[in-house]
């Protein structure tokens, strides 16, 4: 049997064939907190771990997971769009459903949750920012959950895009309640969404430069004095991230 194909019944067919069927590495750690230097006093600067995004889940997903994820694949299918070109993944574990799309079909995506009458999401609850600096090429993610009033059912979209070109398209239209999530994605993380009504930040102050919640953005501080001992702001300590 060809690794393209899976068992069903009696027959087979043809399973998805996505850009992603292996785990994502995100990070590869080196000892216990992950020092750079040679500094590591932990004993553990041989222990090397690696941390990965999973890959494709197979099928059969389980309970209705099958059934949405179909409905949106002939949805696409009927907008002309290849499936490969707007799905890169489907990730179903610990009884969640999320699936990874490209940022070009993000909003046909969002669209068909909301108004195609086999799925109704009527709510999206916002967007988070997650920074994966060893995720070349995919280093900034926005994770969008949805949610069913009318079949009691929670599912979420993914979509990653890079550092050097960290653009989404804006689903405030779609979704008005992203509103705000959004500017505070922007805001702490640098996700610009391309088409928000009025994205400006809403934390920190307007002439900040940078975003504070970044792996790769300085920790800051100030030194603290405690019974004679001066403990230095975290970002000229030693390296443990």
């Amino acid at each position: 049997m060809s690794n393209d194909l899976q068992p069903t019944g009696d027959k087979e067919v043809q399973a998805p064939v996505r850009g992603f069927a292996e785990p994502e590495v995100i990070r590869v750690q080196q000892g216990s907190f992950g020092v750079q230097d040679a500094g590591d006093t932990t004993g553990f600067g041989g222990l090397v771990e690696t941390f990965t995004l999973p890959g494709e889940s197979a099928r059969p997903y389980g309970g209705w997971f099958d059934s949405v994820v179909d409905i949106l694949e002939e949805l696409l299918a009927v907008d002309g769009v290849p499936v490969g070109e707007a799905i890169e993944k489907v990730v179903a574990e610990h009884d969640q459903l999320i699936i990874f799309v490209t940022r070009e079909h993000l909003r046909r995506i969002a669209r068909h949750l909301r108004d195609d009458q086999d799925l109704r999401f009527e709510m999206c609850l916002g967007v988070s920012a997650v920074n994966y600096p060893g995720d070349v090429g995919r280093e900034l993610h926005g994770l969008y959950t949805f949610r069913s009033f009318t079949h009691n059912r929670s599912l979420s979209l993914e979509v990653a895009v890079p550092d050097a070109d960290p653009h989404i398209p804006s689903i405030v239209d779609i979704y008005p309640g992203n509103d705000w999530p959004e500017r505070e994605a922007w805001d702490l993380m640098g996700i610009v969404f391309d088409g928000h009504p009025a994205l400006t930040r809403i934390e920190m102050p307007h002439d900040w430069v940078g975003h504070p919640q970044r792996k790769d953005y300085p920790l800051g501080g100030i030194p603290v004095q405690y019974r004679g001992a001066t403990v230095p702001p975290a970002d000229t300590r030693r390296s443990y991230n």
